[in-house]
């Protein structure tokens, strides 16, 4: 009987795009911390940076920084609201070839800023620095989470919302803003673009990103979790 019910569930609910991001949890949280123990040791010996431009200090920071926030946590917070808008709601996520997009353009995200960071392509943002390109894919990509999240939580079968769900959905709507607005840029090629903000205004723009990305994407998002 628990066989034929552990059947019934798992027709019913999608958790291989669950699955999916909970292994890259664990792949990117290795790898993210790799590179911060590497760029915390090249403080103390300097030789570690190995006198190559793509594995000093400077570039390999904030690959440190976006592979822990954004690769091993944001894995984990797509893995988590997807299992837990599922279950709270009683249905299956409402698009799983959508909920598959969302799995793989995160991951190719994630590999293009491993790729562009340490050869120094950058906007110079801090927890923004991905190129425009990028940053429209993750924008895409973030459109379409907020679709498969909302989508299902329209369709459930029970009338209440729990409570989870709404640090979830308060995470993807803000996040989904503070990125867009602080990312506008003008580009002058494929790999570099400048900000749409000039001054004291990019500035601002910036740490209005910035501070709120870890108050909604760090706090709200994980307290949902």
């Amino acid at each position: 009987m628990s066989e034929l019910n552990a059947a019934l569930e798992h027709s019913t609910y999608n958790y291989k795009v669950v699955r999916q991001f909970a292994i890259m949890t664990v792949v990117w949280g290795i790898v993210g911390m790799l590179v911060g123990v590497l760029i915390a040791a090249q403080l103390a010996f300097p030789i570690l940076n190995f006198d190559l431009p793509w594995t000093s200090f400077g570039r390999l920071r904030p690959l440190h920084t976006n592979a822990v926030i954004f690769a091993f946590g944001g894995s984990a917070l797509f893995a988590t609201s997807y299992y837990v808008v599922q279950r709270t709601t009683q249905v299956r996520l409402i698009s799983d070839k959508l909920a598959a997009f969302t799995f793989w353009g995160w991951q190719a995200v994630i590999v293009l800023a491993a790729v562009t960071l340490p050869l120094g392509m950058t906007s110079s943002k801090e927890y923004a620095e991905l190129e425009w390109p990028i940053d429209l894919l993750i924008a895409v990509v973030w459109v379409s989470y907020a679709i498969v999240f909302f989508g299902t939580i329209a369709k459930r079968k029970v009338s209440h919302i729990y409570v989870a769900n709404w640090f979830f959905g308060g995470f993807i709507l803000t996040v989904a803003v503070l990125h867009i607005i602080n990312s506008a840029a003008i580009p002058v090629g494929l790999t570099k673009s400048y900000s749409a903000y000039s001054g004291t205004v990019d500035a601002m723009v910036q740490w209005w990103y910035g501070h709120n990305a870890v108050g909604f994407f760090l706090t709200a998002g994980f307290l949902g979790m």
